[in-house]
């Protein structure tokens, strides 16, 4: 490696600016003195914040009413306001199960297991071929991935590293306790994340966020760019397909995961349709637990 000279000097980490410092600040202001109660009370607590405080100033009420008018235009004015109460309860419950790592990780892994597609998992997994499972912003879908490994799945898992480098240190550090290994969206993580896949390994992957050059397919009931990212490496690898779901129970606190049997392979853009599907449905059925402050409808 050629040494740093006056004429050669290795790029600086980019400085973290000012407002990035702020938030970092503001949400380990929040999140440090929670992580000193026991995780029922702690995650309680965080969704009542998130509800209560966090998504009126966010703009994500707005935002949940803007989608349910979109999907939904005939929904009861009591069910929208329920849904406005509820999403970002479930969310801010997410989000600190994901901040409490290994904690939370013990605590999901006795989540309960069903569904056709754990045999066809199991049946790649003996044959070392590869399997993506793929899910959406429902419920908790890290205590499905956790359900899984405590049976003997191993789940690497695609992410979106956060613009907040601070931030980012963290949130990075509490999917490792979860996935095996995360793998960051960009030229690093693909190559890693093609390598296990080529290894016959399973990778988690989720299906609900707008994409710029994705397919335009029906999610519940309209238009949305979606990726077909996930159907063109089943069809690349040979990869075992399923859609999966962990779902919070009526308790806050526990889940049942569901997977569901695996997508028969065609083409990229009918099997995602399917898995759409399959999400849309779970979506109507637990309407509190899905991610509605995403803009999933930009098209």
């Amino acid at each position: 490696m050629r040494p740093s000279t006056p004429e050669h000097k290795p790029d600086p980490m980019p400085k973290v600016s000012l407002r990035h410092r702020a938030e970092a600040q503001a949400l380990r202001a929040i999140i440090a003195p929670l992580m000193r109660l026991p995780l029922a009370r702690r995650v309680a607590l965080m969704g009542r914040a998130s509800s209560a405080l966090i998504a009126p100033v966010a703009g994500y009420r707005a935002r949940i009413r803007e989608n349910l008018a979109h999907v939904m235009p005939d929904l009861p004015a009591t069910e929208v306001t329920r849904l406005v109460r509820n999403v970002p309860n479930n969310m801010g419950r997410a989000l600190i199960e994901q901040l409490s790592g290994a904690e939370f990780a013990a605590h999901a892994a006795s989540t309960p297991l069903a569904g056709p597609g754990l045999d066809a998992m199991a049946q790649a997994k003996a044959e070392d071929r590869p399997v993506i499972l793929v899910t959406g912003h429902l419920g908790n879908h890290l205590a499905g991935v956790v359900a899984l490994r405590a049976q003997g799945f191993d789940f690497g898992g695609l992410y979106m590293p956060l613009h907040n480098r601070i931030v980012n240190t963290r949130y990075v550090a509490a999917l490792e306790h979860f996935l095996n290994p995360p793998f960051p969206r960009g030229r690093e993580g693909l190559g890693a994340m093609l390598r296990h896949l080529r290894e016959g390994r399973m990778l988690g992957m989720l299906i609900d966020q707008d994409m710029e050059h994705g397919a335009v397919l029906d999610f519940m009931g309209k238009p949305a760019r979606t990726a077909l990212s996930a159907a063109e490496l089943a069809l690349k690898f040979d990869a075992v397909l399923v859609p999966g779901y962990a779902i919070r129970q009526p308790d806050g606190l526990t889940f049942r995961a569901t997977i569901e049997a695996p997508v028969p392979h065609s083409d990229a853009a009918t099997m995602t349709q399917v898995l759409n599907d399959s999400l849309s449905a779970q979506v109507r059925l637990h309407m509190d637990q899905w991610l509605w402050t995403h803009r999933r409808w930009k098209a």
